[in-house]
């Protein structure tokens, strides 16, 4: 007996247990944690894509009726066009992994459009005023729709010229430490109304849901619990279960409690789900099985001058939203910062993406999801696979209206507590870059303060004062009042103007310290592999005529190459944006950075 129990401890011994804490951008997990993974990714992804429908269609019930029948193929197609848009994104642009969905960043200039009073267009080309019943009975063909989509159609056109000229390579060159903290915290901070706005379908739940989300990613995230092994392994893996999957256990866990206490009407269902929610669910219509979105199901996207500016004015912001969620991305997985290269591939790639949800009849775009984004801060799992996967998902909810529909029936209250958590962390991250500045400079407080404050004054202020711009132009309105209306433009533009034209030391704007960490990090991972594209499109770049193309260059980044990215001119000078061009760029100043021999 004692040879036989001195054996089996032995065996017992001879197992090795591995810890796994995460994934990076370029590993791949086991199915088993593959699936659940991706399956969290739509379920967050169903949260933007409830916010933007319910408030885009909440605007249109006020002009039609009966709108509430179209919701369910509307939201299928975004689904679908999201899937397609990820699978271009993380394959051909920036290769992170960044989930494509509607953002805040078109519906506001969409909400613009919908409530301006210009006289609609017909089929025909004629102008006519339409109110009351008449605007009605003239709208039956949903013309509304295809407005929004030219908007769509147009804002994808203007993000892929754009990227295939190289501008937003240029810009990234210019974004230190001091714009990209505002930036990323007013792309947190613009979203408090619109949660706010679904949690007050029911605090309680949302307190549930907060606290849950907390309690697995910060309280439990290191509890490891091992996975199934094979007979012939001799390695036992365990995965902080409880951190991976800190969005999806506490959404399917309320759910549930949720569903059970309204069906057995312990607690009312309208205490639960939003009474518009309770309305489209009593709707006779019920949306089909299987439905393929194909262009022009709808018609072919309506150009004029109004969607031609709303989708210019959605394009701009989107690009500066895109850019801030690119870097925090790659901070949030731990790899380096794009090189300008990626930038141009991944905002070109977004806007041919948002050019074929236009075709396909989306009415509200694509874009980088920020909720996506920031959830990698919270599970640790940054895997590409896992984006693709959850892509492929997309695809298969977006051709069936009835299942997608079946989104909709998660409490609008476990939306906002999801919407929360996640652009909080967008919030701290933009933080974490000021450790590079000078706090103590008053130049830095200024422009943060200002920033900020400017941010979220003026789009309060334009929303309910819309007739205060008055050009003579309706489209004219609606561009400037969608711009004024956007926090995230707003505070992009105005810390990225401040920070380039007040005279500051690459000290006091963080370049420094930022340019000492990312040789630092060079020198010790190679994670510059992260931004290739795979072999067969790399070969095909090769070609000297494609190389012309911003576009098309390699986005490799050796530690000379950071430094002609960060690194500035060690003379205090505010024309930076008139040296656009300057390569030769003095590096003595970062004496403690360690060269490229030492690597």
């Amino acid at each position: 007996m004692e040879v036989s129990s001195s054996t089996s401890h032995q065996k017992k011994r001879n197992f090795e247990e591995t810890r796994i804490p995460g994934f990076r951008v370029d590993q791949r997990p086991p199915w088993y944690i593959n699936i659940p993974l991706a399956l969290q990714h739509v379920f967050i992804l169903s949260s933007v894509l409830v916010m933007v429908h319910s408030l885009l269609f909440k605007g249109l019930q006020q002009q039609r009726k009966d709108v509430n029948q179209y919701e369910d193929q509307f939201m299928a197609t975004s689904l679908f066009t999201s899937g397609i848009a990820t699978l271009m994104q993380t394959t051909l642009g920036s290769r992170l992994p960044l989930m494509q969905a509607p953002s805040l960043e078109f519906l506001i200039p969409a909400l613009v459009l919908l409530t301006s009073n210009e006289p609609r267009h017909d089929y025909n080309g004629t102008n006519e005023t339409w109110t009351g019943d008449e605007y009605d009975e003239k709208i039956h063909c949903m013309d509304w729709s295809r407005e929004l989509q030219g908007a769509v159609f147009v804002s994808g056109i203007v993000r892929l010229l754009l990227g295939l000229s190289g501008f937003y390579g240029v810009i990234s060159r210019y974004f230190s430490p001091m714009v990209v903290a505002p930036t990323l915290s007013i792309i947190g901070l613009s979203i408090y109304k619109e949660a706010a706005l679904f949690c007050s379908a029911s605090w309680g739940i949302t307190a549930v849901v907060v606290l849950l989300i907390v309690l697995l990613s910060q309280h439990m995230h290191n509890l490891f619990i091992p996975s199934c092994r094979n007979a012939t392994s001799q390695c036992i893996t365990q995965y902080p279960v409880f951190r991976m999957f800190s969005v999806l256990l506490p959404l399917v866990c309320v759910c549930i409690v949720s569903g059970l206490l309204g069906v057995t009407r312990i607690i009312s269902l309208e205490n639960i789900v939003d009474a518009s929610l309770l309305q489209h669910r009593n709707s006779s219509f019920h949306p089909p099985w299987l439905w393929v979105p194909y262009p022009g199901h709808n018609g072919l996207p309506l150009l004029t001058g109004r969607s031609l500016l709303t989708g210019i004015a959605a394009a701009l912001s989107a690009g500066i939203s895109s850019q801030s969620c690119y870097l925090m991305t790659a901070r949030l997985a731990k790899t380096l910062p794009p090189p300008p290269s990626t930038y141009n591939r991944g905002l070109c790639i977004e806007g041919l993406g948002s050019t074929i949800a236009g075709m396909l009849g989306s009415i509200s775009g694509t874009a980088t999801s920020v909720a996506n984004s920031c959830s990698h801060g919270l599970t640790q799992c940054c895997s590409r696979d896992v984006v693709q996967v959850s892509a492929i998902m997309c695809l298969l909810l977006g051709i069936s209206p009835r299942l997608t529909h079946l989104l909709t029936y998660i409490p609008f209250s476990v939306h906002g507590g999801i919407l929360s958590i996640t652009h909080a962390v967008a919030v701290a991250t933009g933080i974490t870059y000021f450790q590079y500045t000078d706090m103590d400079s008053g130049r830095n407080i200024f422009n943060i303060g200002f920033s900020l404050f400017m941010a979220l004054l003026a789009p309060r202020w334009f929303s309910s004062h819309k007739n205060f711009i008055s050009t003579g132009a309706t489209s004219a309105d609606i561009f400037f009042l969608s711009l004024l209306t956007m926090p995230v433009f707003l505070g992009g533009v105005v810390s990225f103007f401040l920070d380039n034209t007040v005279s500051g030391s690459p000290q006091e704007r963080g370049l420094h310290s930022l340019l000492l960490e990312y040789r630092a990090r060079e020198c010790t991972e190679q994670e510059s592999a992260v931004y290739d594209l795979p072999p067969v499109v790399s070969k095909l770049l090769l070609n000297r005529r494609l190389r012309v193309f911003p576009f098309c260059a390699f986005s490799t980044m050796s530690a000379a190459q950071v430094d002609q990215e960060v690194a500035i001119s060690p003379e205090e000078r505010t024309d930076l944006l008139l040296n656009v061009h300057s390569e030769n760029m003095d590096t003595s100043r970062c004496d403690a950075a360690p060269s490229t021999s030492d690597c």
